[in-house]
């Protein structure tokens, strides 16, 4: 299973939310590039890059710090927020993005999300599958769908869809534990490379996602508040 760490990015610093509330707001780093090198220095290869202003302004927004990052480093950077135009898509691959998270696109007009599928390639563009007591959210959380999160997935991959980011956005941030009963259900039922994300705060925690089926794992404040150290990662992977 893959190890993911996020840096989430406001007004170019290194921040966490909780349940994606931006008044919970902590800075953790004025230098993002600093923490990515950090990363690369301690065995880590993949980096989860998300523009928190973007998602915000509905538009790309932090694409200079995905420059920086992919400059300094050779990590492998997928990169989501605020990616809701052809010309968001196209700055973030060229600003140095291997893959794009798309997330509310993929719920508010599912033609342009496969056209996106189609033009750079299912093992590029990454369905960000967010949700809310199994509903699905978008626009920054801050909107529910009436569709469920497992059925959400299915449709998209009986469509083409490889990879898919899944957080419970009850669990974001809170360091309780994430939802492994809901990863091992659309493990083990959706055609999926399953990312898990949200709540993750123990190695204990990913072995169990790991044994739940889960291609990936996505971490971000355990890492900043010490719950993982990055050697520990390095040590598993």
């Amino acid at each position: 299973m893959r190890v993911i760490i996020a840096i989430d990015i406001i007004e170019g610093k290194c921040v966490r939310l909780t349940k994606g509330d931006f008044s919970t707001k902590k800075i953790y780093n004025e230098d993002p590039v600093e923490v990515a090198r950090e990363l690369e220095d301690n065995g880590i290869k993949y980096l989860h890059l998300v523009d928190l202003d973007g998602a915000r302004e509905k538009r790309i927004i932090n694409y200079r710090v995905l420059e920086k990052i992919s400059a300094a480093t050779d990590l492998v950077i997928d990169f989501g927020g605020g990616i809701r135009a052809d010309d968001d898509v196209k700055a973030a691959f060229n600003a140095g993005a291997l893959q794009v998270t798309a997330g509310s696109i993929a719920a508010t007009d599912s033609d342009l999300f496969l056209k996106w599928l189609m033009q750079f390639g299912t093992d590029r563009i990454i369905l960000g599958a967010d949700c809310r007591e199994r509903k699905v959210v978008v626009s920054g959380w801050t909107e529910s769908v009436d569709e469920d999160i497992k059925d959400y997935i299915s449709n998209y991959s009986e469509k083409g869809v490889r990879y898919a980011i899944c957080t419970d956005i009850d669990r974001d941030g809170m360091l309780k534990g994430p939802s492994t009963e809901l990863y091992k259900e659309i493990a083990g039922e959706v055609k999926i490379n399953l990312i898990a994300s949200g709540g993750i705060s123990s190695l204990k925690d990913l072995v169990e996602i790991n044994e739940a089926g889960c291609e990936g794992a996505i971490i971000g404040k355990a890492i900043y508040e010490n719950r993982i150290k990055l050697k520990e990662i390095r040590d598993i992977c």
